[in-house]
């Protein structure tokens, strides 16, 4: 009788540093794409941990009225503002501003913890996929089991999960998690249309359908480090059923020319690229207006 081991011992150890030369020999810029708004008591940490990983580190705020801008300036981050209207236009904000060959998404909560990133990024890097996300129900979540809201939220993703999978002939964990890298050329060309959160499973669907690479990397969701967080299910569960509906059965994608969908699990706008990049300034992009950029510490 043959015995076995444990999925833990027989897997690599995640990665703790990115391997950032591409197989085609060039070296991959990476852009995390923080979107949030009055996060001024949870940004630092979060910020602190993912610099090391950033080529380019860009904030989407959403008009905060506390000091999250200025806490994210005071750390070397790009400052944006979105276009007010919620997290999805943040990210998307984010998408048409990096200049990053892999653009990686993190809350600015402190419920994802930024140790993960080489995790999602290296499939990208090794040319293993396009589209790499986290995965709550593979890494395991604070805050997906305590309340009524928070039972609406896992089973309102596992359906949404189970319907991509059997329609797709996948095997995905997760389709919500806001914790997820993507090549920019991709992120790009899926057009993006979705105003609030639900902006990750038209991420995800439109991967798919496109016929992009995706896979999943177990990422632990954490309780939100401070204050609490103003999304509630409830209030735009219909949002979140027509999203789905319309992007799943009834949204096109354009034609492509190659590329093949293989989902698997690994273990553990406007500006120019030179106005993005020039230093000792933060574009503030609601309002065109530039302010000094604080030095990090």
């Amino acid at each position: 009788m043959t015995d076995f081991l444990p999925n833990w011992y027989t897997q690599p150890a995640r990665p703790t540093a990115i391997d950032r030369q591409a197989s085609d020999g060039r070296e991959v810029r990476i852009s995390v794409i923080v979107p949030c708004r009055n996060e001024g008591r949870n940004i630092r940490p979060v910020l602190e941990w993912a610099a090391p990983y950033a080529d380019e580190l860009l904030v989407v705020d959403g008009h905060s009225s506390d000091d999250t801008r200025a806490i994210a300036a005071e750390l070397g981050a790009t400052v944006l503002l979105d276009n007010g209207k919620g997290k999805g236009d943040a990210i998307r904000v984010g998408i048409a501003h990096a200049v990053g060959d892999i653009l990686v998404f993190i809350d600015a909560d402190g419920s994802h913890d930024p140790r993960d990133i080489p995790a999602l990024v290296q499939p990208i890097v090794d040319g293993r996929a396009d589209h790499v996300s986290g995965s709550r129900m593979l890494g395991g979540s604070d805050e997906l089991h305590a309340t009524i809201n928070q039972f609406v939220r896992l089973f309102g993703s596992q359906v949404i999960t189970l319907s991509i999978n059997y329609t797709q002939g996948l095997s995905l964990t997760d389709s919500q998690n806001g914790f997820r890298a993507i090549r920019a050329e991709v992120a790009r060309s899926l057009a993006l249309e979705s105003e609030i959160p639900t902006i990750e499973q038209e991420m995800v669907i439109k991967s798919v359908r496109s016929g992009y690479r995706i896979c999943e990397v177990a990422t632990h969701e954490y309780v939100r480090s401070n204050g609490e967080s103003n999304f509630r299910v409830l209030d735009v569960w219909f949002q979140f059923v027509k999203s789905w509906l319309y992007y799943l059965f009834f949204w096109r994608p354009p034609k492509r020319v190659s590329g093949s969908v293989n989902v698997e699990r690994q273990e553990q706008s406007g500006n120019t690229a030179e106005e993005a990049n020039s230093p000792g300034t933060h574009k503030l992009s609601g309002s065109g207006e530039q302010i000094p950029k604080a030095s990090s510490r």
